[in-house]
């Protein structure tokens, strides 16, 4: 008997122990509590002095959207604030079908940046890249807006065009007439490329793991003797995390393909390969670049991760973040896309600002390896003043020697980093691929006049 008082005891003293604990912690958790109501009473009291005293007269739905989405911006480049109409064409993106442009877009600091336009769309088709800046859109500026107003204004009726002014890295601000369309992207095809099979993926929507199968069903019918598959992921923007994962599964036998990570240590969610390779085992490469974002990043380094494919071209945007929608009253008030966790590869790198290495870095032209030299204009997720930190102070990797670049006789016509994944295929893997020689760098220097006589500064020269 005298154990199980002892037993009680130590329960309630415990549980003693526990409620002092916890009362102390509320009156710890009071101050910052009643700080919040004050901010929020400061918030009411803007809002009612500018419905009383602005020049004209204001929405006052309008400006509490852009305030939580304000809020939301704050925290990072992803997270918003989706209205009800802004919910509703996600949702219609994601289906795989909506109204538009083609073009994959995010803000900063206050600025539309391209993050990708989408193949066969018709920004693609006319000639938007990845980093430009958006603008106006028909002459009306959208310095400024949100993205969810500036897509507003680029979206309309099939038929219909639309004029963007684009923004570009060394070049004057310039016009692009484009005629909107219903966006259907097939999200994957494929062809044969001589021994080998191309698989392209642009995006990942609903219809992407299908449709990749159904494209590699065909590849293989056409190619049955195919020696390889080269998986190309150049300039896809990303997209549903369930859709990567299932591509990723389509060359895997098992084992983890990536895991997300939120706040609490011991929030894990890790997503697993089923048995089954659609191309049998065969050789792969996958082809990035710093388009490639989110989904496509997550299964480019589980391919790598898992020694199931080799890399080929330019170190991915790092997005590595994960975006939850979580509607609002059913929808009915819109929704937030707030950020939750983060991706890890299989072996546990977090994708997020660093993105993935190329196992053999690439550059599509000699220009584009100038820049990777020089640093000049390398627009990636580090980009961005409220990125999300990189895990443990891992930074993106900066200027350094030019990556690999077509030679002088290589036509411009064709596409050298595709060109460099078949040779992998080829010689069977990155070590044994001969390597060309790099473009020698003309790194930018400021060099300081001579001066008359050592340790005197040229400024202080007679």
């Amino acid at each position: 008997m005298r154990k199980y008082v002892l037993i009680g005891a130590s329960a309630f003293v415990l549980g003693a122990g526990s409620m002092a604990y916890v009362s102390q912690e509320a009156l710890a958790s009071s101050k910052p509590r009643a700080q919040t109501y004050k901010m929020l009473e400061l918030f009411g009291d803007v809002l009612d002095t500018v419905e009383r005293q602005y020049v004209t007269q204001v929405d006052d739905r309008k400006l509490i959207e852009a305030a939580i989405d304000g809020m939301l911006n704050s925290l990072d480049p992803h997270s918003g604030y989706l209205n009800p109409d802004s919910f509703d064409d996600m949702r219609d993106q994601t289906r795989g079908e909506y109204g538009g442009l083609g073009i994959e877009v995010t803000s900063e600091d206050g600025v539309v940046k391209v993050i990708s336009p989408m193949d066969d769309t018709p920004a693609h088709k006319a000639g938007v890249k990845a980093g430009d800046y958006i603008t106006a859109v028909n002459g009306e500026s959208v310095l400024g807006l949100s993205v969810n107003e500036a897509v507003k204004q680029m979206r309309g009726r099939p038929g219909e065009a639309v004029t963007l002014t684009i923004a570009r890295e060394k070049t004057e601000p310039f016009d692009v007439k484009i005629v909107r369309e219903v966006i259907k992207p097939r999200s994957a095809t494929a062809r044969v490329e001589g021994d080998y099979g191309y698989l392209r993926i642009s995006a990942f929507n609903e219809k992407t793991t299908d449709e990749a199968q159904a494209a590699l069903a065909d590849l293989r019918a056409k190619n049955p003797k195919m020696k390889g598959l080269v998986l190309d992921l150049r300039n896809n923007p990303g997209g549903l995390l369930d859709q990567a994962v299932g591509v990723a599964d389509l060359f895997l036998e098992g084992g983890e393909i990536v895991s997300q990570r939120g706040r609490d240590p011991r929030d894990i969610e890790r997503y697993n390969a089923r048995p089954g390779d659609a191309v049998g085992g065969l050789p792969m490469v996958v082809l990035i670049n710093d388009g490639s974002a989110s989904a496509a990043e997550i299964v480019a380094g589980a391919l790598q991760d898992r020694k199931r494919a080799e890399v080929v071209g330019l170190t991915s945007f790092g997005k590595g973040s994960v975006q939850t929608v979580i509607p609002l009253r059913g929808g009915m008030d819109g929704a937030l896309k707030l950020t939750t966790a983060r991706y890890y590869t299989p072996s546990g790198r977090s994708i997020q600002q660093t993105g993935i290495s190329p196992d053999l870095e690439v550059a599509e032209s000699r220009e584009q390896a100038q820049r990777i030299a020089n640093r000049s204009f390398q627009f990636s997720e580090a980009s961005f003043r409220n990125a999300l930190n990189a895990e443990e102070g891992k930074k993106r990797i900066g200027a350094h020697e030019p990556a690999e670049a077509p030679p002088e006789s290589f036509d411009a016509k064709d596409d050298f980093q595709l060109a460099r994944a078949k040779d992998v295929l080829r010689y069977g893997s990155v070590a044994a691929t001969p390597k060309l020689p790099k473009p020698a760098p003309k790194m930018a220097a400021v060099v300081a006049p001579k001066t008359a006589a050592a340790g005197v500064p040229p400024s202080e020269k007679k």
